[in-house]
């Protein structure tokens, strides 16, 4: 942490203050809890000293610091924790909290559920199962069918005995080629009351009588909030920055924003192509990198950003549990920056996410042209068409 021209000037303070990057660690961070509190110190300072500090005791401050924080003061808290990770270093695990207590739960209703859920395809579209012990023997699940788009499908209730449930799995897994995972009864229970909520009033009645089916199992109100786990879980992963390689991830690759929300973005850069003012190449790219810009910060705020978190969510879930562990961090991590407000067009994950996204529908657009019968032809266009019938006869 040397006084280069590069140096946050919060760094430089935190040395002018008395901080010595190389003194020994005991002796740096007793110094840093020292600076906490002083006039011109800024605790993202003393977060920032601390991932440059290869000691256990660095990781434990870093905890004590991330207790109450928010916005940038997290997000440097957990840079600092994930720099530290990488010289072998782990947060404290009493740090960390735990699902358990993620979730608003009641004490009654913690342990004799589970849930099984599904991948979410390329459409929205997945299967959430909440499964509850019957004291005659077997068990009640509840099968829900939800899209992101259209809200709660379908739902029912249904009486297996233990057998059956796993026969059915086994069934569903072989024929759709993805795999349940287990998962926490109370996330479940979210996403499907969330669902519920989406649902257009004038679709509600076609999916049954939701609150009634989920009286069966859960006696507790439907959750309006989730702290989702996947931050507790993910919490030292989520400080790196959410990698562009997760957009070839199959939870991904398919993933299309819905056309309407796209297509005046796809109009404007088909413009900027076609526009009647002599631009070069260079201005071209710079009027279509505008409208990216634009578009990524329009798309990944209000509803429809809310929406792309909570799925970047659930999909950080789902990988965590089928072993890619690293994939389910780099989602973590880029739910987190929409949930913070950090500007996303200084994300690269984002950027290049929008761009996939504005890129397969002017593909889709394209195709289509070329595909519809053109009814002005060129003399050289008509010459060959007539030759071409007069072949075929």
């Amino acid at each position: 942490m040397s006084k280069s021209p590069d140096t946050n000037p919060n760094d430089t303070k935190l040395i002018e203050a008395g901080f010595d990057p190389a003194a020994a660690p005991a002796d740096a961070i007793a110094k840093l809890r020292d600076l906490r509190g002083s006039p011109g110190v800024t605790e993202v300072a003393i977060a920032r000293a601390l991932g440059t500090i290869a000691d256990p005791a660095a990781a434990a401050m870093l905890a004590e610091l991330e207790t109450g924080a928010s916005g940038a003061m997290r997000r440097e808290v957990r840079r600092a924790l994930y720099k530290l990770k990488q010289h072998g270093i782990d947060a404290p695990h009493s740090a960390i909290p735990s699902t358990a207590t993620s979730i608003q739960d009641t004490a009654p209703e913690k342990t004799e559920k589970t849930a099984m859920l599904s991948p979410i395809d390329g459409e929205g579209a997945r299967i959430v199962w909440i499964v509850k012990p019957r004291v005659q023997g077997g068990v009640i699940r509840m099968w829900a069918l939800i899209s992101e788009r259209e809200g709660l499908v379908g739902a029912q209730n249904t009486h297996l005995t233990r057998r059956e449930l796993k026969s059915e799995r086994d069934e569903l897994e072989r024929r759709a080629q993805v795999k349940l995972v287990d998962a926490d009864w109370r996330v479940a229970d979210f996403i499907a009351c969330e669902a519920w909520r989406n649902t257009p009033e004038s679709r509600r009645g076609q999916v049954g009588n939701f609150l009634a089916l989920r009286s069966e199992l859960i006696t507790s109100p439907p959750p309006t909030e989730l702290v989702h786990p996947v931050y507790a879980e993910l919490a030292t992963e989520t400080a790196g920055e959410p990698s562009v390689e997760l957009l070839k991830e199959p939870e991904l690759l398919e993933w299309r924003l819905p056309d309407d929300l796209l297509k005046r973005y796809v109009d404007e850069i088909n413009e900027a192509g076609e526009s009647v003012i002599v631009l070069s190449p260079m201005h071209k790219q710079e009027r279509v990198n505008a409208v990216i810009d634009r578009a990524t910060a329009e798309l990944l705020r209000g509803d429809t950003g809310k929406r792309i978190q909570r799925r970047l969510e659930d999909i950080a879930y789902y990988l965590a549990r089928v072993g890619r562990r690293e994939q389910a961090g780099w989602a973590a991590g880029a739910a987190s920056r929409l949930r913070d407000g950090i500007d996303v067009t200084k994300v690269l994950f984002f950027q290049a996410f929008i761009r996939t996204e504005l890129g397969t529908v002017a593909a889709a657009e394209q195709q289509k042209a070329e595909e519809e019968p053109r009814l002005i032809m060129t003399p050289a266009e008509a010459m060959r068409a007539r030759e071409a019938r007069t072949r075929r006869r």
